[in-house]
């Protein structure tokens, strides 16, 4: 259930049965004496390996257990690195080595009756076995391990589900919470006020494209405002709102929302002009500001301040060259429009700007398609009560202070004004 609702995302199932020991021949002349059920019945150590392989974005080969022969046959199992690991199995939360490679830890609570009848299903369908073999196995192991290894990991469990996969409601949350984590870059969890809008295949085929150095103009142009709309709309949901009641044509009342009026746009000439229609197309009739800032010198990794900027031998100058805002904008919420956030500080220099205007610094929802975390670092140092929302968090900056990968001049390559 869960796999079917991540649709759009690479997930890949992982079980524990198939890191069984293979039996050996003295074990197998008395399999019905092996306990299955135990912790020592599985190799954990290679699961742990495989596992761990995984989440460091490496393929691993699992074991392919047959549960006829009790041993692990040829060929064994590729399995890619993807976006979701869900790791099953009855015992995988007795070892803390496992639990802590575990982001969300989920147990499924059944009625006992509802297990044996399906172990009874499952093991005379699927691995050939009669029904008293079944059952003695069942008092003999499975009932006592249970009690022993299984019940008290339930404590250790996040989220305790009962009825499995008929609890629709459980598995959207999870579903929710997962997808919630997907789109959390881990300087999200630094700074609070740093939003990434959900990714998904669809946004990541249109970042492949704008940062393709082949993509043509017309193509650049066509997917950067699609992803611009995009961070747009999800900057305007982080927007003040109040309830409102209103009547619809059926004549039924409608509780819905009314977002706060009092909003305008202002563009970082020029890349930040891109923006200005997904503003436009969201917000019908929107005033748009205008800010101009010059940088000039040479550059190096480490800089500081706002105005006069110096680090060792690299130094440079910020330099407000125009400004043009409404006359209110003190009183407004302002969308900060800049594609590109690199190393932070011509936005500071801008966000510095608004504040000498008297807008307030919680009012201020920076938006862009790409950051490069020094920026996100410097931005939020120096106005941690701003927002910010993009579409990618970077990598890096390179010594130039371009965000890697990047996608290159965002403005040359969107006004068509680069090399020819």
């Amino acid at each position: 259930m869960i796999i079917s609702q991540l649709h759009d995302q690479r997930v890949v199932l992982v079980h524990q049965d198939s890191f069984y020991h293979s039996l050996s021949d003295e074990q197998l002349q008395k399999v019905q004496d092996y306990n299955f059920d135990h912790p020592d019945a599985f190799d954990t150590g290679l699961m742990l390996s495989c596992l761990e392989a995984l989440k460091l974005g490496q393929a691993v080969s699992i074991p392919n257990y047959d549960f006829k022969s009790h041993k692990s046959i040829e060929p064994a199992r590729m399995v890619n690195p993807s976006d979701v690991i869900i790791l099953e199995g009855i015992l995988i939360f007795h070892d803390p080595r496992l639990r802590d490679l575990m982001n969300m830890k989920i147990f499924v609570d059944t009625d006992s009756d509802v297990r044996l009848a399906r172990r009874i299903q499952r093991d005379t369908v699927e691995r050939g076995r009669n029904i008293q073999n079944v059952l003695d196995q069942y008092a003999k192991f499975v009932k006592r391990s249970f009690e022993e290894f299984i019940l008290p990991t339930m404590k250790y469990a996040d989220v305790i589900i009962p009825r499995g996969a008929d609890n629709e409601v459980a598995i959207d949350l999870i579903v929710q919470h997962i997808r919630t984590k997907l789109s959390q870059h881990d300087l999200c969890k630094i700074y609070p006020n740093v939003f990434v809008i959900y990714s998904t295949f669809q946004t990541r085929g249109m970042h492949t494209l704008i940062r393709d150095a082949k993509t043509n103009k017309h193509d650049f142009v066509f997917y950067a405002d699609r992803l611009i709309r995009l961070v747009v709309e999800h900057g305007l949901g982080h927007l003040p709102f109040t309830e409102k009641q209103i009547l619809t044509p059926t004549g039924s009342v409608y509780t819905g929302v009314v977002f706060c009026k009092s909003l305008c746009g202002v563009s970082v000439i020029r890349s930040g002009e891109s923006m200005e229609n997904a503003l436009r197309a969201c917000c019908k009739g929107i005033k748009i500001g205008k800010i101009l800032i010059h940088r000039e010198g040479n550059t190096g990794r480490q800089v500081c301040g706002n105005d006069f900027v110096i680090c060792d031998e690299f130094w440079f100058w910020l330099q407000l060259i125009y400004e043009k805002l409404p006359s209110d904008i003190a009183s407004r919420h302002v969308l900060l429009l800049d594609p590109v956030l690199a190393s932070g500080y011509s936005a500071v220099k801008a966000i510095s700007v608004l504040l000498s205007k008297g807008v307030p610094e919680s009012n201020i929802i920076f938006l862009n398609l790409i950051a490069a975390p020094e920026g996100i670092h410097a931005v939020c140092k120096s106005f941690p009560r701003l927002k910010i929302v993009t579409s990618e968090i970077d990598a890096t900056l390179n010594e130039d202070l371009r965000v890697m990968p990047g996608l290159g001049e965002f403005g040359d390559r969107y006004f068509g004004t680069g090399a020819g």
